[in-house]
């Protein structure tokens, strides 16, 4: 594949440049900035999808041929995740989950760990590869979970990780770490963590929903000090939004127990008890999702066609350029690593505050008036946005409170740029100039506040849409 870094990685993926309407009355082509939420599918994402589709069946035990065909497809599938990710053909295990969140749970509840061991994650993570091992804590006595400080620049405190190592030395069951951040795109050096976490007795789990469509995963071998223990991702951020997602890791780590227990998981049943099956059919409880295993195959062999270093020497490209000019916009604050060099040291993730204005007003304006889609709030990492903003423990308690009464107003936040392979740099100035002008105060709609903490233009009708509209109506489609 011959690919320019621009205009021919455009042509790879479905909807660049679609029109969409705006508020003005006018359709202009869409500019997708929100790709760390979800990125757009892959042509050749959706044309493996549609050549398995007449041939669909159940998988597993099935004894015609469709089915036949698809549990071979499925199985394929797995085989070119792990290898996606360098990992392990026999003592590591891939199992297909629904996505990144359902990977971290499944792991915390079937972790093999001792009631007195340490789980340390990081101030930095997603909620996803946070709250489940609270959860985990709360349900069985332990382990009990430390965090891991962030910087004033929000990178990974590496010093106080080592004293936290050095304290908890053969009690530390597992670090848990993103490997680039959704808020700030900070990349982590995972095999120089696992390295420390394996010295002190622990394993690694590397929560690389935002790098795997940007950089290349390597778990090395199970013997390298560098190994890493676990990984976890989803196919709806690798440009195969089709519902499937994966842990990857280490055979013996699991429970003996399934998670979810049901068709599909067990040898043998008995009134009285259960042989169950081995890994990784023993943690896929349920009719699988094949098509979306397909997917996530098909888009793994596309990124490593396209090549994951020049994928992310684009959007370093992009994302220094995106800085640069931001930087420029009076009233405008770029968060996190700014230093020069940061871009190459970050995944395609920029967040930014406009003085004076309101980042859920900032992105309502980017999304109606200039077809620009991009994300505001906390982005699911609610402490480390309250660490980049310098709030402190009275302020996070105040906010905590209000959320129990069901007061969304006020809620701190930053409004995020997130690239993919795809974007350009008309992309980056079409949003650039955009944010200028709503720094200074060019905003054609007046807007209110809804309950659910966006704003909306006053006596807005949303434009119909054909797509499922007898079924679920269109969006927004009540004047506001």
């Amino acid at each position: 594949m011959t690919c320019s870094p621009s205009l021919d990685l455009r042509s790879l993926v479905i909807g660049v440049d679609e029109c969409v309407p705006t508020l003005d009355g006018r359709e202009r082509p869409y500019v997708n900035l929100d790709n760390a939420a979800s990125t757009p599918a892959l042509r050749a994402v959706l044309d493996t999808v549609e050549r398995l589709l007449p041939f669909y069946s159940g998988v597993h035990r099935g004894t015609g041929y469709k089915a036949r065909l698809s549990t071979d497809a499925y199985e394929r599938a797995r085989a070119i995740v792990g290898r996606f990710v360098g990992a392990h053909d026999e003592r590591d295990a891939v199992v297909f989950t629904k996505n990144t969140t359902e990977a971290v749970n499944r792991l915390a509840r079937s972790l093999r760990a001792d009631d007195d061991a340490v789980v340390l994650t990081t101030l930095l993570e997603h909620h996803s590869n946070d709250l489940p091992w609270r959860a985990r804590a709360r349900a069985r006595g332990g382990p009990s979970i430390v965090h891991v400080g962030a910087l004033p620049d929000g990178t990974l405190d590496i010093d106080h990780l080592d004293r936290l190592l050095a304290e908890h030395a053969g009690r530390v069951a597992l670090l848990a770490v993103s490997g680039a951040s959704n808020v700030t795109g900070v990349v982590q050096p995972v095999h120089l963590l696992a390295r420390k976490v394996h010295a002190a007795g622990g394993r690694l789990l590397v929560d690389a929903a935002q790098l795997a469509a940007h950089r290349v995963i390597d778990m090395r071998p199970h013997h390298d000090p560098g190994h890493l223990d676990f990984v976890a991702l989803s196919a709806h951020k690798m440009y195969a939004p089709f519902g499937t997602g994966a842990l990857i890791g280490d055979r013996r780590a699991f429970a003996a127990e399934p998670d979810q227990q049901g068709g599909g998981t067990i040898r043998a049943v008995t009134v009285d008890d259960v042989s169950w099956d081995d890994l990784p059919q023993r943690e896929e409880a349920g009719s699988p999702n094949v098509l979306g295993a397909v997917a996530m195959a098909a888009a793994a062999l596309t990124l490593a066609e396209v090549g994951l270093d020049r994928i992310a020497d684009h959007e370093a490209r992009l994302t220094g350029y995106a800085m640069a000019r931001l930087a420029e916009v009076p009233g405008v604050t770029v968060h996190g690593p700014t230093q020069p060099g940061a871009a190459r040291a970050k995944v395609g993730v920029v967040p930014f505050s406009v003085e004076g204005i309101d980042h859920a007003l900032v992105a309502a304006v980017l999304g109606y008036e200039h077809a620009i889609g991009v994300r505001n709030g906390c982005f699911c990492a609610q402490p480390y946005i309250a660490h980049l903003l310098g709030a402190t423990p009275s302020d996070e308690s105040a906010r905590l409170e209000r959320s129990r009464r069901g007061d969304v107003s006020g809620k701190p936040g930053l409004v995020r740029i997130s690239l993919g392979c795809y974007n350009d740099l008309a992309d980056v100035d079409r949003v650039v100039d955009a944010v200028a002008r709503v720094a200074a105060g060019d905003i054609a709609g007046v807007y209110r506040l809804a309950d659910d903490g966006t704003f909306r233009p006053r006596g807005y009708v949303e434009p119909g849409r054909s797509i499922l509209r007898e079924a679920v109506g269109a969006p927004g489609g009540r004047p506001a």
